[in-house]
């Protein structure tokens, strides 16, 4: 069956780093594209990062641009968010998404998430 599972969040200081990993299964990769997204109050999600596998072409909302760092690893199925310099306004609850179509998973409206991993910054 198909399954994305986020993991590697945690607890990390301002400045510091921290990689998210979203491992997929039950589906074939390269034919989507996959985002990560955080829960913006009364919002929804907003989709921070996205890569569309067959290209590997990338997006990054602003608020992440210079610091955050998407890209997979296809021998585990597997894409990364590799946050660098977070600040404490990135503390949320990451999940992975995963859609045929870029622009549906632009809305939020993907095929398949993840239950997602918290990330909190504080020193």
């Amino acid at each position: 069956q198909v399954q994305l599972v986020e993991s590697g969040g945690g607890l990390v200081q301002p400045g510091g780093s921290l990689r998210l990993s979203c491992a997929t299964s039950g589906f074939t990769l390269e034919s989507y594209a996959i985002g990560w997204f955080r829960q913006v109050p009364g919002k929804g999600r907003e989709m921070i990062s996205c890569i569309i596998i067959s290209d590997s072409s990338t997006y990054y909302a602003d608020s992440v641009k210079g610091r955050f760092a998407i890209f997979r690893e296809d021998a585990k199925n597997t894409v990364y968010l590799q946050m660098n310099s977070p600040k404490p306004e990135d503390t949320d609850v990451y999940y992975c998404g995963a859609d045929p179509r870029r622009d549906r998973l632009g809305r939020g409206a993907g095929d398949y998430w993840g239950q997602g991993t918290r990330v909190t910054v504080c020193s």
